[in-house]
C-alpha cells in the first residue's frame, strides 16, 4: 500500500547536479498505525485504516479507545485507504512509515485549499468589470443571471459565494527526496493547503 498521511512543513528549493532548480514542498511524515483492515468477506469491500499522530486520551471516546485498543493507540487523524488486495504481512498495529515510497515515484497529492472568504464574481470567477462610462453604474456587479430564460436561476450559475476551502487533488507529483531520519518527504511543485494542513499522499496511477 503506497500510501501516507502527511503534515505540510513549507516550501523550499533543490539544485540538482546540473544546476537546474526545483521548487519542492516538505511534508512531515511520521509513521502511521494500522488500526483496522477490512476485508470483502467482513466489510464488503478491501480496505486498510490507518491512524496518524496520537492523541491524548481524554481528547478519544470509550467506543473510540475500544476500537484502537488492538493497535495498542490512540490516533488524532483516521483515513482509510481501499486496496486491491492486502498484503499478508499488514496486520492491526504495524506501523508505516515513509520508506513505502522512493525517490522519483510519482505520486498524487490531496489536501483542503486554502480558504479566501466571500468572494464576489470579479475575483471568483474572473468577470469582467462593468464600463465606467456613459451611465454605467454595475461596476462590480454580477448582471443579469436570468430575468429572462428560464426565468429562474439554475444550479452551478457562477456567481459570488464562498471561495476556497475545498479539497483540491494535484496529480503526478515526482517525489524529490525522503529524510527517514527527520521524517521528512519532499515533492516538486505546490501541494493544496496552508501550513500544517493534512495532505494525502497516493502512488500516482
Amino acid at each position: 500500500m503506497k500510501a501516507l498521511i502527511t503534515r505540510k512543513v513549507g516550501m523550499t528549493s533543490t539544485i540538482a547536479e546540473d544546476g537546474t532548480v526545483a521548487a519542492v514542498t516538505l511534508l512531515s511524515a511520521s509513521p502511521m498505525v494500522v488500526t483496522q483492515v477490512k476485508t470483502d468477506d467482513t466489510d464488503g469491500y478491501t480496505a486498510v485504516q490507518v491512524g496518524f499522530e496520537q492523541a491524548k486520551e481524554q481528547n478519544v471516546n470509550k467506543a473510540q479507545l475500544g476500537h484502537f485498543k488492538g493497535a495498542g493507540t490512540t490516533p488524532k487523524i483516521i483515513r482509510e485507504f481501499r486496496t486491491e488486495e492486502i498484503p499478508e504481512d499488514l496486520k492491526v498495529g504495524e506501523k508505516i512509515n515513509l520508506e513505502v515510497f522512493s525517490v522519483g515515484d510519482k505520486v498524487d497529492a490531496t489536501g483542503i485549499s486554502k480558504g479566501k472568504g466571500w468572494a464576489g464574481t470579479i475575483k471568483r470567477h474572473n468577470f469582467h468589470r462593468g464600463r465606467k462610462t456613459h451611465g454605467g453604474r454595475s461596476y462590480r456587479r454580477v448582471g443579469s443571471i436570468g430575468s429572462m430564460f428560464p426565468q429562474n436561476i439554475r444550479p452551478g450559475k457562477r456567481m459570488a459565494g464562498h471561495m476556497g476551502h475545498e479539497q483540491v487533488t494535484v496529480k503526478n507529483l515526482q517525489v524529490a527526496l525522503i529524510d527517514a531520519k527527520r521524517e521528512v518527504i519532499g515533492v516538486i511543485g505546490a501541494v493544496p493547503g496552508p501550513k500544517r494542513g493534512i495532505v494525502i499522499l497516493k502512488g500516482a496511477k
